[in-house]
């Protein structure tokens, strides 16, 4: 693996080359915490990496989702999932407008199927302005099949704010603006371990080649805690355990007869069977959620389906038969246990940990792509 941008890295005692920055991922928020890091004065000019074990970019979760825009609704209070989903919407609608990058406000529908949801719909609300989301509305039955005929409910919340977006896209542009600043994309580069040392961290590929850099940034989504669990020198107290939680996704069949999201009232481990529109209008319903032994189990299973008819039904009654097709699975990267509540981001630094230069991120599921901007800043202020 070559790993040289052109730029000159400075020599440890040994005489080995270090490398200012190395970024392990090249999902969409390793891409945007090296594009954050590249154009932030601390790592101007230097030497940066981003390392990405697959032959492409985003080929993992930030490619096997809902490419939905969250507006912020859901999180707990303080939450890093409630403040960096709410600063990165702001941030990633700016920068698409500006770049170019298709999306779409299309807003979105919280529906309660019978009375006794009603209040939880009311309490979104009041969760959603404790985290700065103030554009919420209430509806009645009716004034929701205004907005969409379709949809069977007794009462909803729109959420205006909520959005769709070119995931590919975005990533591309991040790239781009990462190599802009003199990074350099390094692909088909798996890491097998990682040592610290005393001058600089060291990188072990799998390849049987070493990389030596004085900051590196874990953001390798679901591998992440694997990686952590591999470097010598971090306390083990700090590496949590991972788990996956696949979410199946039913593709429809024909025209959408939807403009907006519809989203149920939410459930334990995820959101419900929602219904999404890509840019191009084709709707899918999805994910579900399927705790699994392994990250690498992405075939989606059609029998799941009768479940989904079942689901879909409680709001849109008029669903037909033999309209859902199976479509894709993401693995959601889960730092709780099933029976455990969902877990917060965790952005893991040298005050956390004491290990200079180092910075984990773990448990980074939705919203991590409408929060990546933010993360990616986020990381930067932690490094500056």
């Amino acid at each position: 693996m070559q790993a040289n941008t052109g730029n000159a890295a400075d020599k440890n005692a040994e005489g080995v080359d270090v490398v200012d920055l190395v970024v392990i991922g090249a999902g969409v928020v390793g891409l945007a915490v090296a594009r954050a890091l590249a154009l932030s004065p601390k790592f101007a000019g230097k030497e940066l990496l981003v390392l990405e074990a697959a032959n492409a970019i985003g080929t993992g979760t930030s490619s096997r989702n809902s490419e939905v825009i969250h507006a912020g609704i859901y999180y707990p209070q303080g939450s890093l999932k409630a403040q960096l989903c709410v600063e990165g919407k702001a941030m990633l609608y700016d920068y698409c407008e500006s770049r170019g990058i298709g999306f779409k406000r299309c807003g979105k529908l919280i529906v309660a199927i019978h009375e006794a949801q009603v209040a939880q719909l009311q309490g979104i609300i009041a969760k959603a302005a404790a985290n700065g989301v103030n554009d919420l509305v209430l509806l009645t039955r009716e004034q929701a099949r205004e907005l969409e005929p379709q949809l069977e409910c007794v009462a909803a919340v729109h959420s205006p704010s909520t959005g769709i977006v070119d995931s590919h896209a975005l990533m591309l542009s991040l790239q781009g603006d990462f190599e802009n600043a003199g990074g350099l994309t390094v692909l088909n580069s798996a890491v097998a371990d990682v040592f610290i040392v005393s001058d600089a961290i060291k990188i072990g590929m799998q390849d049987g080649t070493e990389i030596h850099t004085k900051t590196l940034v874990n953001s390798a989504g679901l591998s992440a805690p694997l990686i952590a669990q591999n470097t010598q020198g971090l306390d083990a107290k700090f590496v949590p355990t991972a788990y996956f939680a696949k979410g199946n996704y039913f593709t429809l069949s024909g025209k959408s007869p939807f403009n907006r999201l519809i989203y149920p009232v939410p459930e334990a481990a995820g959101l419900g069977v929602h219904l999404t529109l890509d840019l191009g209008g084709q709707a899918k319903f999805g994910p579900d959620v399927q705790w699994v032994e392994s990250a690498d189990d992405l075939v989606v299973n059609p029998a799941r389906g009768d479940a989904f008819y079942a689901e879909v039904r409680k709001y849109w009654p008029q669903l037909q038969d033999g309209s859902l097709i199976a479509g894709y699975a993401g693995i959601r990267p889960k730092i709780n246990a099933p029976t455990e509540a969902a877990a917060d981001f965790v952005i893991q630094g040298p005050k956390d940990h004491g290990i200079p230069g180092l910075v984990n991120l773990f448990g980074i599921e939705s919203p991590g792509l409408t929060s990546s901007m933010a993360i990616g800043q986020r990381v930067a202020n932690l490094l500056n």
